[in-house]
């Protein structure tokens, strides 16, 4: 849950978001630190995992890593545990930690709580026959797991570390999740002790073998034995790419960054195999096809190419290795510019099967949410307003006008756009009103939505800027503010289809109005983006307006009369207006203004 600044308020998990989440909002009873969050709130993100055990780890990490100020009962500096495999040690141990140091060991973890670290290292004691002392050392006697079969007793000499290897082997196997192939091993084992006759070994090993499939349970989140890794993943529609980071550090996943981009074309499908009548229909289009795939994975290749090169040009923290799943022909050249840029090796990894693959495949999965979320909402509003309002097309491009003067002084009206369902500010126009010299809000839509539809039509001509024609028009008003904007779309005959947005007595967005007064019912969705739209055409317009009145204050020909400062020009100007109202008051109405005496007055009557 973030605010309107984009700062992490709250991280959470949920196997059913959209139930999580609206508890929040519902009327019932909540401590002061939920109701004020909630008050907070702005907007959402999420992340999508396979399972629940993933979400708790990576709700830890992320929690661990922003501490956000909602997460009270989870913002303690506690450590989940891992489980560590000397295996530079001559005859490796396998423990709990919770440090991770770089001293050559395998780590995997973290696990969610310390009774599942536990259980594990417990099942591999028992299932396995290594040392259990903590320390170790050559002896002449061996202890009493050695006699009850659960250790080979490498302190007495009674296995090799060959031997020995082979049973750690199998337990990294089993802790990167590689259940498969532990399986395999053991099978063809007690099939080979069978045959030998030897039964109670090919006992003990299918014992084994069913005890691990029983408690393995995969955890892809933090599976990935590294201290420093980037996971990318892509996804695209037919009009952008959507690349989506995953940061892993310590063998935790600490967070997630997207990017979108615009999606170039290389080939028009129809240039992609050239007609031959003469060739078989199935022919050509298996090879229309496989050109066609080809054509996607050097897009594919180039994209991420370009991503790598772009993303880490400025990065000052850069990763030992970076996943993709694309192969890049660029490979070698990138890795080369990244390690001299980091001072250490950085290699780029194309996993093919295994859990980095499916890593990779997490992020794809999460880019392809994230680039269909984002084009949901914007298609959702624009095709609400299509249907609510009866359009003949997605409203693509729409704009807002806006009046703001004071006692019509510095009249002035603001300009608003959004593109496909976002407010676009750079596109944002101010105006002088020109023809208008009181307050007249009728007449000075009129000449200001008349202005902008001749820039249009002038474009070409004068290069305004001003873009192409709107495909709807919002009023900030009423009936009058939209039958005036509609006598100037109808005076050029441009079929663009004008609306207002009108406010409760809390003057607070609550529907769309037609010309006729017919109020419409709109979703919240769109409500939240109408709001949105007409306050910041409200705000550009007020803004402007500001501006420009307090440059008019600061200076004017009052500057230049004795007697008149500061106080008393803001004074006269609040009271009158223009300079050209003070010059036309007579001498009884300016004396009512705070701080001019008669002798003010009559040196303002006379300059």
């Amino acid at each position: 849950m973030k605010d309107k600044d984009d700062n992490i308020l709250y991280i959470g998990k949920a196997v059913v978001l959209k139930n999580r989440v609206s508890s929040y909002f519902r009327k019932t009873n909540k401590t002061n630190r939920i109701l004020k969050m909630v008050s907070l709130i702005d907007h959402f993100e999420y992340i999508v995992t396979d399972t629940e055990a993933e979400a708790l780890i990576l709700e830890c990490n992320l929690i661990k890593e922003h501490r956000p100020k909602f997460n009270v009962l989870l913002k303690d500096d506690k450590t989940y545990p891992y489980i560590k495999v000397d295996i530079k040690s001559e005859y490796p141990n396998v423990f709990i930690t919770r440090r991770i140091l770089k001293d050559g060991a395998k780590y995997f973890g973290p696990y969610p709580n310390a009774g599942a670290a536990k259980e594990m290292v417990q099942f591999i004691k028992e299932r396995f026959k290594i040392r259990q002392c903590k320390t170790f050392k050559s002896t002449t006697r061996a202890c009493l797991n050695y006699h009850i079969k659960r250790c080979m007793a490498p302190c007495i000499n009674k296995v090799s570390r060959e031997e020995y290897m082979q049973e750690i082997n199998q337990i990294l196997m089993l802790l990167e999740g590689k259940t498969d192939k532990i399986i395999k091993e053991l099978d063809d084992k007690i099939k080979e002790l069978a045959d030998k006759l030897e039964f109670e070994k090919a006992a003990e090993l299918r014992d084994r073998k069913n005890a691990i499939l029983v408690i393995t349970e995969k955890q892809k989140i933090s599976n990935i034995n590294e201290n420093s890794i980037d996971v990318i993943g892509l996804y695209k529609n037919d009009l952008e790419v959507c690349i989506e980071i995953f940061f892993i550090r310590n063998s935790k996943m600490i967070g997630r960054e997207h990017y979108f981009f615009k999606r170039n074309y290389y080939n028009d499908d129809k240039n992609i195999v050239e007609e031959d009548e003469s060739k078989d229909n199935e022919d050509r289009d298996n090879k229309f096809e496989n050109n066609k795939n080809d054509s996607d994975r050097a897009e594919n290749e180039e994209i991420i190419s370009s991503f790598l090169k772009q993303y880490y040009m400025d990065l000052e923290e850069i990763p030992a290795k970076i996943m993709v799943k694309e192969n890049i022909s660029e490979k070698e050249i990138i890795e080369e510019w990244l390690s001299k840029k980091a001072n250490r090796k950085v290699e780029i990894k194309i996993p093919k099967i295994g859990e980095k693959l499916k890593f990779i495949e997490m992020a794809e999965n999460n880019a392809k949410i994230t680039l269909e979320n984002k084009h949901r909402e914007k298609y959702n509003i624009l095709q609400e307003l299509k249907e609510k309002l009866d359009l003949e097309k997605l409203p693509i491009k729409i704009e807002s006008f806006d009046i703001s003067n004071i006692s019509g002084t510095y009249i002035v009206a603001g300009m608003c756009v959004a593109i496909n369902g976002k407010i676009n500010k750079s596109l944002s126009r101010k105006f002088k009103i020109k023809n208008t010299f009181e307050q007249n809000d009728v007449a000075c839509m009129k000449e200001v939505v008349e202005r902008r539809i001749k820039h249009s039509i002038n474009e070409a001509e004068i290069g305004s800027g001003f873009g192409k024609l709107p495909d709807l028009i919002l009023a900030d008003g009423g009936i009058t503010q939209i039958r005036a904007i509609k006598e100037i779309v109808d005076k050029y005959n441009l079929a663009i289809p004008v609306y207002g947005m009108v406010k409760n007595d809390k003057h607070r967005t609550r529907a769309l109005l037609d010309e006729n007064r017919n109020e419409i019912e709109i979703s919240e969705e769109l409500l939240n983006f109408i709001t949105n739209f007409q306050d910041e055409v409200h705000k550009t317009a007020i803004e402007y307006h500001k501006k420009l009145r307090d440059k008019g204050m600061l200076k004017s020909e009052l500057d230049d009369i004795e007697g008149i400062g500061p106080a008393k020009k803001k004074a006269l100007m609040q009271k009158f207006g223009t300079v050209e109202n003070i010059k036309n008051a007579s001498v009884e109405e300016l004396v009512k203004v705070k701080g001019i005496t008669e002798e003010i007055a009559k040196r303002l009557k006379e300059n």
